[in-house]
């Protein structure tokens, strides 16, 4: 070719090969050499200014792609009697990409023509995908989770359900395998049965019911977690279809960018900052952030409302998450993925150089993320070490991100909010659900980034709505009760330091004495204390202000995703707005206590679950561990014995009564000791401890330990009256001279006296 390609020309080859788009392909495809290749790069810098090609590492493609979540249609065998599907959600306008459906062998047979949900992956280097199916569109088979009774042809599942003694058959060929004991997950296969036993047939095999796999179903069910969506539901969800412009402001190209966990499966956050050019305001920030518009797919009163309002929120499980939307609407509609037009209601907030929010403005919109990022890469890239993902957000989108966030951390300092300092434990599971390893999370300033401007913006929505009188809920941290304070005091007093009283409490009291445990042996037991002293959040429909964060109006507004308490504060945004007709009704009104009251008591809900199954996680990762020695840390206190937390994995054991010694105990519970009566013995929260692992219960979750060192000194348990020799303490803890000044016996005498002097206290107090 003599001449150069047009653009439309160029634009047309790539939509037609678009496994051929590095710049030398279409450079070849048009016989463009020599120094004709320059005014082809120009070209293509051009198209990719316009916005209409977008470059990636050396080739060139249309920058529309299919949501890692999208609804798929089968289409007929080919061949070699593979599936592939059309995706009906492709709004490209280069070529429309190939589906090939990946299918497990538990998976329902599919044909031509049916509506699938499916899980994509990119296959490199190809305009194509993967596809992993979730499940078919307008079908909702029932779930079962039980044991697997093998039978002469096929068996039955006994579910573990309380209160379900319903079996389920299942036939010779739909056992995937299962063996007599296991615990399965089935699904009901084929119409519900008049007569006789439902049919289902086992779509995974968990293995042993005490196994580590099983932990999290166990939890759900126990707790009475909902995990299966009715039917109504998923068909509501499924006749769902993406928002358009029509009543949003269009923010496609602001450069608005999530930043999440890397194993993240829906985005329900993307922000973006830039400097503020008004030269009324020097130094400062315009900060975006932008929130799944979730209340315009859940309508008041419809089916999907009533089922997230009876979750109340989602709950994380080490393997899986009970999510409490349906995929078609947690992990595609509402989730902000890459590229791909969503639904928002964004906040546009004012920052001045202190980080002092000055305005700000909300916007029913629609967006487009320029990106999906980890927190670990975006920190990377702020450290030095950018990817081909970061390295051309870096100057416009990532360091402005961190200049506002700057800005915000000394306005933060100033208001001095609770810092505690307790590391959040991360379980690592195998593609079996063994445990590989227990670690603690690493605490990025890209975590904390995302925290402060979440924060911001639940209170530009409290404000807005108070602002406007409108009705909405509030999130509630009071501040701690006068006893919990005063055993607080007591512990900070043992450890050597101080808390102030005498006047009204804030945060920054607190956070002092949090400074001056800070790096010190008493640094978690003072952490710990302090979270025991606080009050449970929870949601009102009326403000009592958040302790914790040091802040007034407080709403939850930033999660609609999971949490319903925030798609009640965006529907009364909606209405405070006059956006549209999907917002707060006269009867969510009028209830607002009650859903206060429920979607509060879910929350705890998930919280147990997710400790219970936590908990049994670690009891079998320490189960192969029986006999080994462990550094730990007193954590409590109880008439029956003593907590430990072990310093490994943070996981929780007990040293039961009996493994102190055979010696009677006293257990001082405004002290919070046990002292042995014959020997002396002080047990008390904060005590370095070496154990010995004795028992492990994955079944239960619970760990037994045997004390061997109390405070560096060995122990061993004495007989009845404490009598040093055979079995007897190697430390004698009984009367005698030279007794050190620091030993547990002086600590004892000297807690008691505090203890008492405070009873005296409290007393007189009472009585005037």
């Amino acid at each position: 070719m003599s001449q150069l390609p047009t653009k439309q020309e160029i634009l047309d080859w790539i939509a037609a090969n678009p496994t051929l788009t590095a710049k030398r392909d279409i450079a070849k495809a048009f016989g463009i050499k020599g120094a004709a290749r320059i005014d082809l790069k120009r070209i293509l810098k051009e198209l990719e200014d316009e916005g209409v090609l977008e470059k990636r590492k050396k080739t060139y493609r249309d920058p529309d792609r299919l949501p890692p979540v999208s609804v798929l249609l089968v289409n007929a065998p080919d061949a070699d009697g593979d599936l592939t599907a059309r995706p009906l959600e492709w709004h490209g306008e280069g070529v429309e990409p190939a589906v090939h459906l990946i299918l497990r062998a538990s998976d329902p047979a599919l044909g031509a023509g049916d509506r699938i949900l499916g899980r994509l992956t990119p296959i490199e280097g190809e305009n194509a995908y993967e596809a992993r199916l979730i499940r078919k569109i307008g079908t909702n088979p029932t779930r079962i989770l039980g044991v697997f009774r093998m039978g002469s042809e096929g068996g039955r599942i006994v579910p573990i359900d309380k209160g379900n003694d319903k079996e389920w058959m299942v036939s010779a060929g739909a056992t995937h395998g299962a063996k007599d004991g296991e615990l399965v997950e089935g699904e009901q296969a084929g119409p519900k049965a008049r007569m006789g036993l439902p049919k289902a047939r086992i779509v995974a095999r968990l293995g042993d019911p005490t196994a580590p796999r099983a932990v999290s179903l166990i939890a759900i069910h126990q707790h009475g977690i909902p995990d299966a969506f009715p039917d109504e539901v998923i068909a509501e969800a499924d006749a769902k279809k993406p928002a358009g412009l029509s009543g949003r402001e269009d923010l496609r190209e602001l450069p608005l960018v999530t930043i999440d966990p890397s194993d993240a499966r829906d985005h329900d956050d993307a922000c973006y900052a830039e400097a503020d050019d008004d030269p009324k305001n020097p130094g400062g920030h315009i900060l975006w952030v932008a929130i799944a518009d979730v209340a315009h797919y859940v309508t008041p009163g419809s089916a999907l409302d009533r089922e997230a309002k009876k979750r109340g929120n989602s709950s994380y499980f080490p393997d899986r998450v009970v999510p409490m939307l349906p995929d078609r609407l947690s992990g595609d509609l509402c989730s902000l993925h890459e590229g791909v037009p969503r639904a928002c209601i964004a906040v546009r907030m004012v920052l001045d150089r202190h980080g002092k929010k000055l305005r700000h403005t909300f916007h029913r919109a629609l967006m487009r993320s320029a990106a999906s990022l980890a927190y670990e890469d975006v920190q990377a890239a702020m450290d030095g070490a950018p990817n081909d993902k970061t390295a051309p957000l870096l100057e416009t989108v990532i360091k402005p991100l961190y200049e506002a966030y700057a800005a915000l951390k000394a306005a933060r300092e100033a208001r001095q909010p609770l810092n505690l300092d307790l590391p959040e434990r991360k379980i690592v599971l195998s593609d079996e659900g063994e445990v590989l390893s227990v670690n603690f999370r690493d605490r990025l300033d890209a975590h904390k980034l995302i925290e402060e401007f979440m924060v911001l913006a639940n209170v530009a929505a409290a404000e807005t709505l108070i602002a406007k009188n409108s009705p909405l809920l509030f999130r509630v941290h009071e501040e701690p009760s006068p006893e919990k304070l005063n055993a607080l005091r007591e512990t900070a007093d043992a450890a050597g330091f101080g808390l102030a009283k005498g006047q009204v409490l804030k945060t920054a009291h607190i956070n002092r004495l949090l400074d001056q445990a800070a790096g010190t042996d008493q640094a978690e037991l003072i952490n710990m204390a302090t979270l025991r002293s606080m009050m449970q959040a929870y949601y009102a429909p009326v403000n009592f202000g958040h302790f914790g964060l040091a802040l007034q109006n407080y709403a939850h507004f930033t999660s609609p995703i999971r949490r319903y308490s925030d798609l009640v504060v965006h529907r009364a945004l909606v209405n405070a707005h006059h956006w549209g007709k999907d917002g707060l009704t006269a009867q969510d009104i009028e209830n607002l206590e009650q859903t206060a009251t429920h979607i509060s008591e879910t929350e705890r809900r998930s919280m147990m679950a997710e400790r219970d199954t936590t908990d049994r996680y670690l009891a079998a990762y320490l189960s192969e561990r029986i006999g080994q020695e462990f550094e730990g840390r007193v954590s409590g206190v109880a008439r029956f014995g003593a907590f430990v937390r072990l310093d490994e994995t943070g996981a929780d054991g007990l040293i039961p009564i009996r493994s102190l010694g055979q010696e009677f105990f006293h257990f001082d519970r405004e002290a919070m000791t046990l002292m042995g009566s014959q020997s002396g013995m002080l047990v008390e929260p904060g005590m370095r401890v070496k154990v010995k692992l004795a028992e492990a219960a994955p079944v239960t979750g619970g760990l037994e330990l045997e004390l061997i060192e109390l405070e560096g000194e060995a122990v061993t348990p004495g007989p009845r009256g404490g009598r040093p020799g055979r079995g007897g303490p190697r430390k004698s803890f009984g009367k005698g001279k030279g007794k050190p000044k620091g030993s547990p016996k002086r600590k004892l005498i000297r807690a008691k006296a505090k203890t008492d002097k405070t009873k005296r206290k409290l007393t007189r107090k009472r009585n005037g």
